[in-house]
């Protein structure tokens, strides 16, 4: 399959033809469970990560889960 080239979180990326949203999580080394994905602008279910194909020109955001640290709330 022919190259695609993508938007990824601001920065253009080429990618393999008929890849999904999953194998570009993969090659990244992200762990699926921990992120957002947005596809042009539409936050993706995790269960469509493996069959949402990507687009020559889709635009690519990969919002990470940051967790710990305190809140500040009720703490002296």
């Amino acid at each position: 399959m022919s190259a695609t080239t993508i938007i990824v979180n601001g920065a253009r990326r080429t990618v393999p033809g008929g890849w999904s949203v999953a194998n570009l999580l993969a090659e990244e080394g992200i762990v699926p469970e921990r992120v957002a994905v947005e596809v042009n602008r539409e936050i993706l279910d995790r269960r469509q990560f493996s069959t949402h194909l990507l687009q020559p020109d889709d635009d690519v955001e990969i919002i990470t889960f940051v967790g710990g640290g305190s809140s500040g709330f009720g703490e002296s």
